[in-house]
């Protein structure tokens, strides 16, 4: 998934890691010594089994730049790792600035801006999705 996003959207060098994104109920099995932190401020140790499963926000050295997810502070958000964790055991999603080698995404205007000058396959602004057709 790492090198998916960076060869359509991001651009950027290999070594360059992506966070994870967590429920914030999962966080101890898969973060060592991990406490709640939306904000991504730390970086915790990902527990070495589970390492393998989330590849793409696994730095080398084996840490998270962590964001957790709360039902309370962040309904949708959580909705949506909860929904994922469903389909495929994994309460874990990548999360990485919304820009393309510009200043960060801040109103849905640049979402659409950058949706539709990148190759990323489809753009969710609350509740509303759009997707690409395959041949665009």
């Amino acid at each position: 998934m790492r090198d998916i996003i960076n060869s359509k959207i991001k651009f950027r060098e290999k070594f360059r890691p992506f966070a994870p994104s967590i429920l914030e109920e999962a966080v101890d099995e898969y973060f060592v010594g991990a406490v709640p932190d939306p904000f991504m401020i730390q970086v915790y140790p990902i527990r070495p089994e589970k390492r393998r499963v989330i590849p793409a926000v696994t730095h080398v050295d084996g840490s998270g730049r962590l964001q957790t997810v709360s039902q309370t502070t962040n309904p949708l958000y959580w909705q949506l790792l909860r929904a994922f964790e469903k389909e495929t055991g994994v309460p874990v999603l990548l999360n990485t600035s919304f820009n393309e080698n510009e200043p960060i995404v801040h109103r849905p205007g640049e979402a659409l801006d950058c949706f539709l000058r990148t190759k990323m396959d489809a753009l969710v602004v609350g509740h509303t999705v759009l997707e690409k057709t395959p041949d665009a």
